[in-house]
C-alpha cells in the first residue's frame, strides 16, 4: 500500500511539474514559425456547421501533440444563438495529418426527444493557404484567420456536415477613448503604472503591457473602462496553469483572466468574479486573440469607516453581457482589503506572460446608493457579429457599437444531427 501510494504521490507531482514547465508562447508568428505547432494551432478555435438550416457550434481546444478536447453546442456559438444552459457534447479529438477523429463521450443537459449522438466520426481537416491580407501579424490586431474546414462524410442516416472556421472579432476592439477620458495606457508610456510595469516592445500594432502591473489611483468615483487583452498560446498546461492572470477592480474585486476557451464558465475562470459570480456565459476566445472587457463600476460607499453601500459592476467581454450589476459583499482574496481609500486597477501576473494594451476609463456621476442588495436579472447575451475568414477585419473597431439582442434560439440538434425521415 505504501508503494502506491508514493506511487501515486510521485505521478501528481510529475503532473504538476509538467504543467510548471509548460512552454509559454506571445505571439502567433513564434507559433506558426513552429511546424510542432502550427498545425494544432491552426485546427484549434471555433467552428460553424449549417445542417439544413439547423447551427451547430464546435469548439476544438488544443492539448498538444494532435490532441485536442472538444464540445459541441446545439443552436450555434456562445455569445450567439447558444445560451448557457443549453445541450452540449462534450469529448475529445485526435488530428493524423488531415485526418481527425472525434469522440464523443458526454453528453450535458440533454433535451427530451434529442438524439444526442456520441461516438466516433471521422472527418478531414483542409487548411488552405491564407490571401494577402490573411495571415497573422504579431499583435493579432489585423489577423483575419486561416480558412480551415473540417468535413464529415454522409454515414447512414448522418447527412455530410461541413464545419467552418469562424474568427470572431469584439465588436469593441479598437475603441477609442472618448473625449474627456483617462487613458491609463496606449503603448508610450507608463506614466499611470506604479514601479514594476513593464512594456513589451517593439510591436507591430504598437507596445502592450506585461502583467504584473498596478496603477497609480483613481479617483473614488463611479467609472466606466475598456480594456484589452491577449492570452498566451499554452497547450502543455493545465487548469489554472494555463495562461492566468486577473483585473483586480480598485484593486479589490478580481475579474479573471484565464485561457479557459471551452470551458465550463465558472466563477474561477475567465470573466468570473472568483467565489461571487460565474459569467453568465463563457465568452473567451482562443489564446492569441486580443480580447475586450468592457465594464461599469460603482465603488463602495463609506460614511467614514462604515461602508454604507456596496460595489457594483456590469461587465462585457467580447461585447457580450456577462454580469449584470451584480454587487461585492466584500472584496475577494488576493489582494486588498475593502476601505474608504481610493485603489487604482492591479493586473495579477500569476507566472504568465498575459498581454495588456487600449486601458481607459471615464468617470461617471455618483448615483444614489442602494443599501439593500437587488437580485440582479438575468440577462439573455446579445448576439456577436462573426466575421468569416474571407471577411476583411480593420485594425481599429468602431467604438459605442450597439449590441444587439440575440433571437429566440433554435431548437437543440445533435453535434452531429442524425436525419430520420427528412429533417427534424
Amino acid at each position: 500500500m505504501r508503494k502506491q501510494v508514493h506511487g501515486l504521490c510521485a505521478a501528481l507531482v510529475f503532473s504538476v511539474a509538467v504543467s510548471a514547465m509548460a512552454q509559454e508562447y506571445t505571439s502567433r508568428m513564434e507559433v506558426l514559425q513552429n511546424e510542432e505547432l502550427r498545425q494544432d494551432f491552426l485546427v484549434q478555435g471555433e467552428y460553424l456547421a449549417d445542417v439544413e438550416g439547423l447551427k451547430v457550434g464546435l469548439h476544438l481546444i488544443a492539448d498538444g501533440g494532435g490532441k485536442f478536447r472538444i464540445v459541441g453546442y446545439f443552436g450555434g456559438l456562445p455569445g450567439d444563438a447558444w445560451k448557457a444552459g443549453a445541450p452540449r457534447v462534450l469529448g475529445t479529438a485526435a488530428l493524423n495529418g488531415d485526418e481527425i477523429i472525434f469522440n464523443a463521450t458526454e453528453q450535458r443537459n440533454p433535451a427530451s426527444g434529442i438524439d444526442m449522438a456520441v461516438g466516433e466520426v471521422r472527418g478531414k481537416v483542409t487548411i488552405e493557404t491564407p490571401q494577402r491580407g490573411q495571415g497573422g501579424g504579431q499583435g493579432g490586431g489585423a489577423f483575419r484567420g486561416t480558412p480551415v474546414r473540417i468535413a464529415l462524410p454522409a454515414s447512414g442516416d448522418r447527412p455530410a456536415i461541413v464545419f467552418e472556421k469562424q474568427t470572431r472579432r469584439s465588436p469593441t476592439l479598437g475603441a477609442e477613448a472618448p473625449e474627456g477620458a483617462v487613458v491609463v495606457f496606449d503603448g508610450t508610456n507608463l506614466d499611470k503604472f506604479r514601479d514594476g510595469a513593464r512594456m513589451n516592445e517593439p510591436q507591430r500594432g504598437g507596445n502592450t503591457l506585461w502583467a504584473e502591473a498596478a496603477t497609480t489611483a483613481f479617483e473614488k468615483k463611479p467609472y466606466k473602462m475598456h480594456l484589452e487583452f491577449m492570452l498566451s498560446y499554452m497547450p502543455q498546461a493545465r487548469g489554472q496553469q494555463r495562461s492566468n492572470s486577473g483585473v483586480y477592480i480598485d484593486e479589490r474585486y478580481e475579474l479573471q483572466i484565464l485561457d479557459s476557451f471551452g470551458l465550463e464558465g465558472r466563477n474561477d475562470e475567465c470573466g468570473g468574479f472568483y467565489q461571487v459570480a460565474a459569467p453568465l456565459v463563457n465568452m473567451c476566445f482562443p489564446p492569441l486573440t486580443w480580447q475586450t472587457y468592457d465594464l461599469e463600476f460603482t465603488p463602495a460607499r463609506w460614511d467614514g469607516d462604515n461602508k454604507v453601500a456596496n460595489a457594483r459592476v456590469t461587465v462585457k467581454h467580447n461585447g457580450v453581457l456577462i454580469h449584470d450589476d451584480i454587487e461585492f459583499q466584500q472584496h475577494t482574496p488576493g489582494r486588498a482589503q475593502e476601505g474608504p481609500g481610493p485603489l487604482g486597477v492591479y493586473l495579477q501576473g500569476h507566472g504568465n506572460k498575459v498581454q495588456y494594451r487600449n486601458i481607459w476609463l471615464q468617470y461617471q456621476d455618483w448615483a444614489e446608493p442602494t443599501p439593500v442588495q437587488a437580485e440582479a436579472p438575468v440577462a439573455e447575451a446579445p448576439v456577436v457579429e462573426e466575421p468569416t475568414a474571407e471577411a476583411p477585419v480593420a485594425e481599429e473597431a468602431e467604438s459605442n457599437r450597439r449590441f444587439r439582442r440575440a433571437a429566440d434560439q433554435p431548437a437543440p440538434q445533435p453535434l452531429f444531427p442524425r436525419l430520420r425521415g427528412g429533417r427534424r
